[in-house]
């Protein structure tokens, strides 16, 4: 079994300050966390961006580069940008005129303008249109060949997530056209609304269903963010943890820090005698070209 690589979800695009007074906004308030969460043991650190006044989540690539250029200023850890913004489609009756809203719906080539430029050695690649909370996630199949093709063009490695058992199969297929360079990594997303369940079996089946030689990640959000990171180091996948999919420590108790989340795993890994990787083992594990 390989070592671990713990990734750090620093701040995704959901959770907000009214929730709790802890998650970083700024991109410097970002990239401290990244580091001082390389410094607890993650070896993979996921970014999304924030507008630095409002806090409301960014495309903007000046907000990237600038994370991306502090975290690699001060510490070696694989910086994975997320693509994930701009497939958003919301509903709402009460409008005038037309209820669809697609202002959240961005091309292809706006999604991944910040890694053609930047050219960090991962990022996410979303393969599977869901509903996901209050609107529906779109992710049509020949926007993410056009995503995945520009990814590859970058030099970068995408990570699949997936958070239904159809979208492994959409992986599969993204493999066969040649977009997706050995060993293709996957990201199993458990327990989002409404994708599939954060359960250890939903876990396993899907496993069972990736390709073969693939490497994996599994993560839950919620309560169940660190049954599920336990349940990935037991059954040979690597863990993601962070504010992007949880706030607590433990039950009732706000976590503080990415970094704390962080230490909770590598303290499982080490119950678990799993050896957790460096960021220089994380990228031969990962087989970058970095």
């Amino acid at each position: 079994m390989d070592k671990l690589i713990i990734t750090v979800a620093i701040i995704g695009g959901i959770t907000t300050r009214e929730k709790t007074p802890h998650p970083p906004m700024t991109p410097q308030e970002i990239a401290d966390s990244a580091i001082e969460a390389c410094r607890a043991g993650a070896s993979v650190c996921h970014i999304h961006v924030r507008d630095p006044i409002t806090h409301q989540p960014s495309m903007k690539f000046e907000l990237y580069k600038e994370v991306f250029d502090r975290i690699r200023d001060q510490c070696d850890m694989v910086i994975n940008l997320s693509t994930g913004s701009g497939g958003r489609l919301y509903y709402n009756p009460k409008a005038m005129g037309n209820p669809w809203d697609t202002s959240g719906l961005k091309s292809p080539e706006e999604r991944v303008e910040h890694v053609v430029k930047l050219k960090p050695e991962l990022c996410s690649l979303d393969i599977g249109s869901l509903n996901f909370g209050p609107y529906a996630f779109i992710n049509l199949v020949s926007v993410v060949e056009k995503m995945a093709k520009m990814i590859q063009e970058a030099g970068t490695k995408p990570e699949l997530e997936v958070f239904d058992l159809g979208h492994i199969r959409i992986g599969h297929h993204l493999i066969r056209q040649g977009l997706i360079e050995d060993p293709p990594l996957f990201q199993l997303c458990l327990g989002i609304p409404w994708g599939i369940e954060a359960t250890t079996e939903n876990m396993v089946y899907m496993r069972n269903n990736l390709p073969r030689g693939c490497l994996w990640y599994a993560f839950a959000i919620g309560p169940q963010h660190f049954p599920m990171a336990a349940a990935s180091i037991i059954n040979g996948g690597h863990a993601r943890v962070g504010f992007e999919d949880n706030l607590y420590i433990k039950k009732g108790v706000l976590a503080q820090t990415n970094a704390e989340m962080v230490k909770k795993v590598v303290e499982i890994a080490n119950l678990l005698d799993r050896e957790v990787a460096t960021p220089k083992e994380a990228r031969q594990i990962l087989a970058l070209k970095g």
